[in-house]
């Protein structure tokens, strides 16, 4: 084994494992971080990562010969060759010096590797004032998730017309990920997508809905792309597929979901509305 408990438990403020992102406080051990260094090896997915419904080879990994662990503060640096490539990392420690470290540590790796973006990530507790980056969001489904009705079913619920529609509105909506969502749906690689129309377009979706175990084995409904187009917001249409998400989610058995929202955005907003805890939050720099 190659982390210590005692010294790794103490600096972890917020729920986040490198390559995998944020996880369940209550999955949040030491074997997940001994996997993701075994998956560094061999290169494969994790049953329990997020990413492994899409597919094809994981892009990022721990660069396990360069992490840091000491006492006080743990490095945990990553490679991604997706484009340009990127090295992230992620600083778990409690002083504004494994900051600096971790930027030291990052643009060496990047030169190494020979990849252009160097990044730190530094995850922060929930207690933090005036916090910036992403926030983190816990939404349990200990209480009952109804079904909120309205202009929102499964895209493949919509007469064909409507359906049509999708294509022009996951392009207008590139930026939140709808094109490639779009993409998967066409090659039927994801699960089912939530849609809203409006005047028999669709103007809104969430998707793909997806319930898989976690690292502990509980049924985790996975994160989703969503997004509502600017001229269609203030209608409540955003609020209708969060909660109809939910409800699919309570429905297919799921007992949570993690999500991350951009600090001050529309989903942070309505996130918070909707009572989720907050388990903290991630800061991403440029080294």
């Amino acid at each position: 084994m190659f982390f210590r408990w005692d010294w790794l438990r103490p600096v972890l403020t917020a729920p986040v494992v490198p390559t995998l992102g944020p996880v369940h406080p209550d999955a949040l051990t030491v074997d997940v971080f001994e996997d993701i260094l075994r998956a560094a090896v061999t290169g494969d997915f994790l049953t329990y990562d997020k990413d492994h419904r899409w597919g094809g080879e994981k892009e990022e990994a721990v660069l396990r010969g360069d992490v840091v662990h000491q006492h006080d503060h743990t490095l945990i640096p990553t490679l991604n060759r997706r484009g340009r490539g990127t090295v992230k990392v992620f600083a778990y420690g409690r002083h504004d010096s494994t900051v600096d470290e971790a930027a030291e540590l990052a643009v060496k790796l990047a030169a190494v590797h020979d990849v252009v973006n160097a990044r730190v990530v530094r995850p922060l507790g929930p207690e933090i004032d005036r916090p910036r980056g992403n926030r983190i969001h816990l939404k349990d489904f200990t209480t009952h998730c109804p079904d909120p009705g309205g202009p929102v079913r499964a895209i493949t619920d919509w007469p064909t017309a409507v359906q049509e529609t999708f294509a022009p509105f996951a392009t207008a909506m590139a930026a939140d990920g709808l094109a490639f969502l779009h993409t998967r749906m066409q090659a039927r690689q994801c699960g089912p997508v939530l849609a809203a129309a409006f005047e028999d377009r669709i103007v809104g979706a969430i998707g793909p809905m997806e319930v898989r175990p976690d690292a502990i084995g509980r049924p985790q409904l996975l994160p989703q792309y969503f997004a509502v187009l600017p001229e269609s917001r203030g209608l409540g249409l955003g609020r209708a597929l969060w909660r109809a998400a939910m409800h699919w989610g309570q429905s297919h058995g799921a007992f949570y979901q993690l999500l991350q929202t951009e600090i001050g955005g529309p989903s942070d907003n309505l996130c918070q509305a909707e009572g989720l805890t907050s388990l903290g939050f991630t800061h991403t720099t440029q080294a």
